[in-house]
């Protein structure tokens, strides 16, 4: 089963996980720091601050997630069991965040806090096994590549979902907060049954060491994985541009744009671009390879973002197709990242012995995490200095052109960045096939042995 062809049952309930993952996570990205600034008053450079400490206080959870995981066993395996029994408080934990208590703004903020450190606490739980068992469903790279892609697209389809049903609410709603309350409590359970189905539909199959990895052994297969470190590194600078890109999207929307409810447009364009993904990738990765396609990816979301600098506001065909691009460029690279991380466990395997699947997932979480942060409170900051006024009708000229610059120019350098990273990524396809063969040679040679 390892080296054979996934079932669609299992492709559809690995989408299923990320679905789930998504219905909080995409919520809290997309849509927090409007909460944040515009209904529960706090300020965007208080929020920015928020997010730059919790979503690395998140990191932190995950690497502690991924040594938690690593030493799982049980009848349902060693990553399924997380998806069962942390599925519930980390949906309900999602709900948290979208309720800020009518307290003092001091009180809010330490609300806040509490409530997305938490809400960040559970999700490393979840996603940090979810992630993993990409790597013990298959060693077969074309099938790891379906895999991520089919998490893509899970991800996509709760992305426009949430922006159909939430961004309307934006301009069109007279209680906010009584209005997103429900919806995310909705979603939550929604997202229970999504977490179910993949929890019954994915089977660990890759076979791996009966005795638990010890921690100063999970830390040498860490630290001897040029791959990972390189992965690491990049997908922190494309992150960075991704999640500030995601940040501030509504606002380019209601105040560069002018009309809240255009978002759906434009993230419409955008998701209908991961849809694709299943055609375009495993096509590009054929023809060019991972490596060339991922870079590929960087160039043509930077080139999307710096469209969006400077696209008129009268001309709205000009940012949709900004926001075309974008899909493309985060597209290709999600569905690439993936596979490539799934690999990385491979190679550790190969150059150490030990298969740590929870640790280098954790590792690569938690880059990501930062990458988050960084995108998260970059933007932030750069509104919020810029003179943006949370509630405002009208924002200034000075704003209008913060959140271009945190909308465009900002992500277009992480981008960049990131391309500039993986022009150094050693592991081709056909140096990742002979490791497999050796490590299933290793295996046989154990077995008859």
């Amino acid at each position: 089963m390892s080296q054979g062809r996934l079932r669609p049952a299992q492709l559809l309930g690995y989408a299923a996980g990320d679905a789930g993952n998504n219905l909080t996570f995409s919520m809290v990205g997309m849509f927090l720091l409007l909460y944040y600034t515009d209904v529960a008053g706090i300020p965007a450079t208080a929020a920015g601050t928020v997010f730059l400490v919790v979503r690395i206080w998140d990191g932190i959870a995950d690497l502690t997630a991924g040594r938690l995981v690593d030493r799982t066993r049980g009848r349902w395996g060693k990553f399924r069991p997380w998806l069962l029994f942390g599925s519930a408080p980390l949906l309900a934990l999602g709900v948290a965040c979208f309720w800020v208590p009518p307290l003092s703004a001091d009180g809010k903020l330490l609300y806040a806090y509490l409530s997305y450190g938490a809400y960040g606490t559970a999700y490393s739980l979840v996603n940090i096994p979810y992630g993993a068992l990409a790597a013990a469903m298959t060693q077969d790279s074309t099938q790891r590549t379906r895999l991520a892609t089919a998490r893509t697209m899970g991800a996509a389809g709760m992305t426009l979902l949430l922006t159909l049903v939430v961004s309307p609410q934006i301009k069109g709603s007279a209680d906010l907060q009584s209005s997103l309350l429900a919806t995310t409590s909705v979603f939550a359970v929604i997202g229970l049954a999504l977490y179910l189905f993949a929890f019954g539909s994915a089977r660990e199959v890759v076979p791996r060491p009966a005795e638990p990895v010890g921690f100063r052994r999970s830390l040498r297969t860490l630290a001897d994985n040029p791959p990972l470190r390189l992965l690491c590194l990049s997908s922190l600078a494309f992150l960075l541009a991704q999640f500030g890109l995601l940040g501030v999207g509504i606002y380019y929307a209601r105040d560069v744009l002018g009309d809240a409810d255009f978002y759906v447009v434009l993230v419409g364009a955008q998701t209908a671009m991961y849809f694709l993904s299943p055609i375009v990738v495993p096509s590009l990765v054929s023809a060019f390879g991972r490596r060339a396609s991922y870079l590929l990816g960087c160039v043509v979301l930077a080139v999307g973002t710096v469209g969006l600098v400077f696209a008129p506001a009268s001309a709205r065909v000009f940012p949709v197709g900004c926001f075309v691009l974008v899909g493309m460029g985060i597209g290709t690279v999600s569905a690439l990242m993936w596979s490539l991380e799934a690999d990385a466990v491979d190679y550790g395997h190969w150059r150490t012995g030990v298969r740590a699947e929870g640790a280098t997932y954790a590792v690569y979480s938690f880059v990501r995490k930062l990458g988050q942060a960084l995108g998260g409170a970059t933007v932030s900051y750069t509104i919020g200095l810029a003179g943006y006024v949370g509630g405002a009708t009208v924002q200034t000229e000075s704003a209008r052109w913060g959140i271009r610059i945190a909308t465009g120019a900002i992500p277009a350098a992480g981008a960049l960045l990131a391309f500039t990273v993986m022009l150094f990524y050693p592991l081709t396809v056909g140096r990742f096939q002979e490791i497999v063969s050796e490590l299933r040679e290793r295996t046989r040679a154990v077995e008859v042995g």
